[in-house]
């Protein structure tokens, strides 16, 4: 019992970590290193990744990349929905698949398609995500 409340408590400990607040993590080393690539100053920016932080409750649209950063928040929802719909449409049938005498001894119940179709979940959370993030950007 005591070997789980530690593992517990190591558990909380580093689940809470993530809600400290962030430090400057970008952090200029003061000494040159030898090996290191030199990058001159007047180099183009597109060798370094954009800065992608923001303050306040929601982040700018640029966060989507190129493509939903264009996109209404309208269509996203729509996106959303018609996701959703597909995910839950997979799961019926595959439920209904499962009543089937035999279909779990041999497998019938799986199907590719299904399979296929449930991916529409994680795809309806990240589309209703962006299309919250366009309204709040006036989108």
């Amino acid at each position: 019992m005591a070997r789980l409340s530690i593992l517990l408590l190591a558990a909380i400990v580093a689940v809470s970590s993530a809600f400290v607040p962030a430090t400057n993590t970008a952090v200029r080393a003061t000494h040159q290193v030898a090996f290191a690539p030199k990058i001159s100053e007047q180099s183009s920016t597109t060798l370094f990744a954009e800065d992608m932080t923001w303050e306040g409750e929601f982040p700018p649209s640029k966060v989507l990349g190129p493509i939903m950063s264009k996109m209404p928040s309208s269509t996203l929802a729509i996106i959303s929905m018609v996701s959703l719909g597909v995910c839950a449409y997979s799961c019926v049938q595959s439920g209904l698949l499962l009543r089937e005498p035999g279909a779990v001894e041999d497998g019938s119940w799986v199907k590719w398609y299904y399979i296929v179709e449930g991916l529409g979940g994680p795809l309806a959370w990240g589309t209703h995500v962006a299309s919250w993030i366009q309204r709040k950007n006036g989108m």
